[in-house]
C-alpha cells in the first residue's frame, strides 16, 4: 500500500482506468474535460503513465456520486459559514481611511485618478506607491450599491472568499487530474485560520482579488497548452486578461510569470515533447505584460517599491530579516494559533540571531521536502514553490510599512500548503482504509474535528473586528509595543469623547516612540480642543519637524493659527495642507473659510467649489450658500443649501438658513416650517427663534412674534436685534415704555443705528424733539447707510425751520434710497422754496 499513496501525483494528467471512468459516467457524471471536449485528457495522450492508484481507490469509495457542480455547492457554503458573523461588523483600522476619507468611490468622474495614481493618492503627495486599482473599483461599486454601510463591503469580501475556494478546487483538479485532492485541498484552504484577517477586514481585500484572479490566471495558462507543442489562442488572450486583473490587484502577482515559467519547464506533462520555443510561447505575454507593468510604474507612479521603508535598514539586515521572516511565515501557516492583527517586526542583525537560526532551519527543511516530493511526488514540490515565491515580495522589510510581517501576506501562498497537507492526508486515507474500517473511520473523525475546531476558531476571531476598540484593545493585550495601535485606540477614545483616555494613549505612544510623528498630532489635537493653543501648535510643530509631509499636521496647525487670530501663518499652513492634501475636503474647506473672513470671497468660493466636487460634504455646500447670500443672488443661496440640507437633513443652521431664504422671498409658511425644524433639532439656539418672530410679524401675528423674541431673549440676553424687534412690536402697539426700555437695553448690550433709530421713533411719538434728534445723530453716525435715519432727521429739520439741515440730511439718504416718495417730495418743496426766496 506504500507504493500506492506514493504513486503517481507527480504525473500531470494519469490515465484513469476504464473501470472508474465507466463508474463516473454511469452515476451521470460528464465524461467531458475542460474545454467540452470527451477525449481523454491531453498530456494523458502526450505522455501516458501508471495509473493513479490512490485517486481510484478514493474517488471510488468517496465522492466519485457527486458531480463538480455539487462538490463546488458544498465548497460555497462550508467557506461562507464561517464568515457570516462578520457581516454584523463594522469599519476598522483603514478602513475609514479606504472608504469614508476616499473621494475616489463617491462618483464615477475619478476612473483615471483610480488608474493613474497610487491607490490611497488622495491622502496626500507622501503615501506608499502601492499600485492596486481594482480595489478603489470595488469600493466605488460597492459604495453605490450599499452605501457607506459596512455590511455589504464585508458580504463582498465573503463572496471573493467564497469564489477562490472555488478557483482552487478547479486549479488543483486540472494541475493533478485528481478530484479528491481538489476537494480536500479547497476545503482546507475555506476553513484554515490564517485567512481570517484577509476575509474579516475590509481593507485586505486586495490579497483576495489577488488570489482570485492569480488562481485563475494559473488556471487558464494549463489551459493553453495543446498537442504538438500549440497552444490556444483563445485561452492565452483569457490569461492575459486575468493576468492584468491580478496585477490590478496588488503586486504579489508579479511573481506569477516566474512560477508559470518554472511549471512549463519542469512540471508540465508534455515538456519532453515540446521544443523551448513552444514552452516560452505558452507564457511569454506574462513576462510581456510584467515588464509592462513595472515600465508604468516607474514612468506614472515613479518608483517599483512602495517607497515607504520605515526601517532604514541595510542591505544586510534585509537580507537576514528576510530568512528570519520566511521561518515566522511557515510556522504561521503551519501552527496557526497565536493570531494577531499586528506582529511586531524587530530587524535581525545577523545569521546568530534566534529568528534568523529558526528561518535557516525552515529553509533547510522546505528543501529537503522539495527534494523528497521531486523524487516520490514530483508534482506536488511545486506546492513549495507556491508558497514561497509569492511571498518574496513581501519580505525585504526596505521598501515595506510598519507592517513587515502580517497574515493576510498567507493568503495566496497557502494554496501549497493545503495541496501538500490534502496530499497528506489521502495518503493516510489510503493507509488508514487497507488496515480497515475502524482506521478510516477513526480518520474521518479527526478530519470532521479539525474541520470543526478551525471553523470555530474562524467564528470567534471574526468578532475582533466588531469595531476599533474591541481591535485595538485586543492587539494590544498580546502586542503591548505596538505604538501604531496604541495611537489608533487613542484616536477611539477621542471619537468617543473620552479625551482623557485619548491623550493617556498619545503620551504612552511617545514614550516609546518619540519620533512618532502622527502621534504629535493627535496629541496636539487634544489641546487644540481644550483651547490650550500655545500647547498644540508646538506639538503640530514636533509633528511636523519628524515628518514634514504630515498634511494633517499641516492642516490642524493652520486652524490654530486662525484660533489665535495669526492669519498669515494660518494661510501659509492651510495652502501648505492643500497641495499635500489635494483631495482632501476638511483642508479645501479650511483654507475657504479663512479666505471668507478675510472677505477674498471669490478665492473662498473656488475653495468650497472644489470641496464639494470632491466630496458632496454639508460644510462645503453651506459655505456657498452664505456667499451667494452675501452677493445677492438668493436663488443660488437657495439651492447650495438645498444640496447642504440633503447630506445633513438634522443640522439646524441650514434649516434657518433656507428659513431666511423663504423669508426674503416672501414664502412666510415655508419659512415658518424651516424655523420650526431649526428649533427642534436645536431648541437652544436663539437664531431660529428670532428669525421665526420676524416672519411671524410679516404676517401680523404679533402676539406669537413677541413669543419668539423673548424666548430667543431668555437664550442670549446680549442678542440686541430680539430686542429691536420686541421694541418695534410694543412701538406700534402703542407701549411706549416697554419700547423704550427694549431699545435702551439694545443699545447698552451693543451700540447698534436701529436700537438708536427704535428710541428716536419713541421720543418722536411722545413729543420729545430734541432726544429724538439725538437718537437719529446717534444712529447715523453708527451706520450712515441707514437712510430712515436720515430721513427722519431732515423731517425733524424741517419741522423746526432749519431748512438747510433738512437739504442736507434728505440728500444723504436719498443716495442711499433714491426712490423714496416722501424724501423727493420733501426736497422738491424745499428747493421750490429757496426758489421762491
Amino acid at each position: 500500500m506504500k507504493s500506492k499513496w506514493k504513486s503517481n501525483l507527480d504525473n500531470m494528467a494519469p490515465l484513469r482506468s476504464a473501470q472508474a471512468g465507466q463508474q463516473r459516467h454511469g452515476r451521470g457524471e460528464s465524461g467531458r474535460r475542460s474545454g467540452g471536449s470527451s477525449r481523454a485528457p491531453l498530456s494523458a495522450g502526450l505522455n501516458p503513465q501508471p495509473p493513479n492508484l490512490l485517486s481510484e481507490v478514493s474517488e471510488r469509495q468517496s465522492f466519485s456520486r457527486f458531480s463538480d457542480l455539487t462538490l463546488i455547492a458544498f465548497l460555497v457554503v462550508g467557506a461562507a459559514l464561517p464568515y457570516l458573523n462578520t457581516l454584523r461588523n463594522g469599519f476598522v483600522s483603514d478602513d475609514g481611511m479606504q472608504v469614508f476619507d476616499n473621494p475616489y468611490i463617491r462618483s464615477f468622474h475619478h476612473w483615471a485618478k483610480i488608474f493613474t495614481t497610487p491607490v490611497s493618492s488622495y491622502v496626500g503627495v507622501e503615501t506608499p506607491k502601492y499600485y492596486r486599482p481594482l480595489m478603489n473599483v470595488g469600493y466605488l461599486l460597492c459604495y453605490q450599491v450599499f452605501g457607506p454601510h459596512a455590511f455589504g463591503f464585508h458580504l463582498v469580501n465573503i463572496v471573493l472568499h467564497v469564489l477562490v475556494v472555488g478557483a482552487v478546487f478547479l486549479l488543483t483538479k486540472r494541475m493533478f487530474q485528481d478530484r479528491n485532492l481538489a476537494l480536500m485541498a479547497a476545503v482546507l484552504f475555506a476553513i484554515h485560520p490564517i485567512h481570517i484577517e484577509a476575509v474579516a477586514w475590509i481593507a485586505a481585500v486586495p490579497d483576495l482579488q489577488l488570489s482570485l484572479f492569480y488562481l485563475l490566471t494559473f488556471w487558464l495558462f494549463l489551459a493553453v497548452a495543446r498537442p504538438g507543442g500549440r497552444f490556444s489562442y483563445f485561452a492565452q488572450l483569457a490569461m492575459a486578461g486575468s493576468f492584468v486583473l491580478a496585477l490590478l490587484s496588488k503586486e504579489q502577482a508579479v511573481t506569477l510569470p516566474l512560477l508559470a515559467t518554472v511549471y512549463e519547464h519542469f512540471y508540465r506533462a508534455d515538456r519532453a515533447e515540446t521544443r523551448p520555443a513552444q514552452k516560452v510561447l505558452r507564457y511569454a505575454v506574462l513576462w510581456l505584460l510584467t515588464v509592462l507593468y513595472l515600465l508604468f510604474r516607474v514612468r506614472v507612479l515613479g518608483a517599483l517599491s512602495s517607497g515607504w521603508g520605515n526601517y532604514g535598514l541595510t542591505w544586510y539586515q534585509a537580507f537576514v530579516s528576510a530568512i528570519a521572516l520566511v521561518g515566522q511565515y511557515l510556522w504561521k501557516v503551519l501552527w496557526p494559533v497565536d493570531l494577531r492583527v499586528f506582529c511586531p517586526f524587530h530587524p535581525s542583525g545577523g545569521l546568530f540571531d534566534p529568528a534568523v537560526v529558526g528561518g535557516v532551519a525552515a529553509l533547510a527543511v522546505s528543501c529537503a521536502l522539495f527534494f523528497f516530493l521531486w523524487r516520490r511526488a514530483r508534482s506536488l514540490s511545486f506546492g513549495l514553490l507556491w508558497i514561497l515565491v509569492p511571498l518574496v515580495p513581501v519580505l525585504n522589510a526596505r521598501w515595506m510599512p510598519s507592517v513587515v510581517f502580517a497574515e493576510r501576506y498567507l493568503y495566496l501562498p497557502s494554496v501549497g500548503f493545503c495541496w501538500l497537507l490534502g496530499w497528506g492526508f489521502l495518503g493516510l486515507w489510503a493507509r488508514a482504509s487497507a488496515r480497515g474500517a475502524v482506521w478510516s473511520r477513526a480518520l474521518a473523525t479527526a478530519f470532521v474535528l479539525l474541520v470543526a475546531l478551525c471553523s470555530i476558531r474562524i467564528v470567534t476571531r471574526n468578532r475582533n473586528w466588531q469595531n476599533n476598540l474591541v481591535l485595538y484593545a485586543n492587539t494590544l493585550a498580546v502586542c503591548p509595543d505596538a505604538s501604531y495601535i496604541r495611537r489608533d485606540l487613542g484616536a477611539v477614545y477621542w471619537q468617543m469623547g473620552d479625551v482623557e483616555s485619548a491623550e493617556r494613549e498619545f503620551r504612552e505612544v511617545l514614550k516609546v516612540a518619540p519620533q512618532f510623528s502622527n502621534a504629535w498630532s493627535s496629541l496636539a489635537l487634544v489641546y487644540l480642543k481644550k483651547q490650550h493653543y500655545s500647547e498644540a501648535i508646538e506639538y503640530y510643530k514636533k509633528a511636523i519637524e519628524f515628518d514634514r509631509y504630515n498634511a494633517e499636521a499641516h492642516l490642524y496647525l493652520g486652524i490654530a493659527y486662525m484660533e489665535t487670530h495669526s492669519l498669515e501663518l494660518a494661510e501659509t499652513e492651510l495652502r501648505t495642507a492643500v497641495s499635500l492634501f489635494p483631495l482632501n475636503s476638511n483642508a479645501r474647506n479650511a483654507l475657504g473659510k479663512l479666505y471668507l473672513d478675510e472677505g477674498r470671497s471669490a478665492e473662498a468660493k473656488e475653495q468650497f467649489r472644489q470641496s464639494v466636487e470632491i466630496e458632496p460634504n454639508m460644510m462645503g455646500y453651506g459655505r456657498l450658500g452664505l456667499i451667494h447670500w452675501r452677493e445677492g443672488d438668493v436663488k443660488l443661496a437657495e439651492q447650495e443649501w438645498r444640496e447642504a440640507l440633503r447630506l445633513a437633513p438634522n443640522d439646524s443652521s441650514i434649516s434657518n438658513n433656507l428659513g431666511l431664504v423663504c423669508t426674503n422671498q416672501g414664502r412666510y409658511t415655508e419659512a415658518v416650517s424651516f424655523f420650526h425644524k431649526a428649533i427642534e433639532l436645536k431648541p437652544d439656539d436663539p437664531s431660529p427663534h428670532l428669525n421665526l418672530g420676524i416672519a411671524y410679524g410679516r404676517t401680523g401675528q404679533n402676539a406669537s412674534a413677541e413669543t419668539e423674541f423673548r424666548t430667543a431673549l431668555s437664550l442670549s440676553p446680549q442678542k440686541f436685534e430680539a430686542r429691536n424687534r420686541l421694541g418695534m412690536i410694543y412701538l406700534n402697539a402703542g407701549r411706549l415704555d416697554e419700547a423704550e426700555e427694549q431699545f435702551r437695553l439694545s443699545v447698552k448690550t451693543q451700540p447698534n443705528d436701529s436700537g438708536y433709530s427704535g428710541l428716536g421713533e419713541t421720543y418722536l411719538r411722545r413729543g420729545d424733539i430734541g432726544s429724538a434728534e439725538r437718537a437719529f445723530h446717534s444712529a447715523t453716525s453708527l451706520n450712515p447707510e441707514n437712510s430712515q435715519a436720515h430721513f427722519k432727521l431732515g423731517a425733524l429739520c424741517l419741522s423746526q425751520g432749519r431748512g438747510a439741515e433738512a437739504m442736507r440730511e434728505y440728500q444723504a439718504g436719498l443716495k442711499i434710497d433714491p426712490e423714496n416718495r416722501d424724501a423727493l417730495a420733501a426736497v422738491g418743496k424745499l428747493s421750490s422754496r429757496v426758489r421762491a426766496q
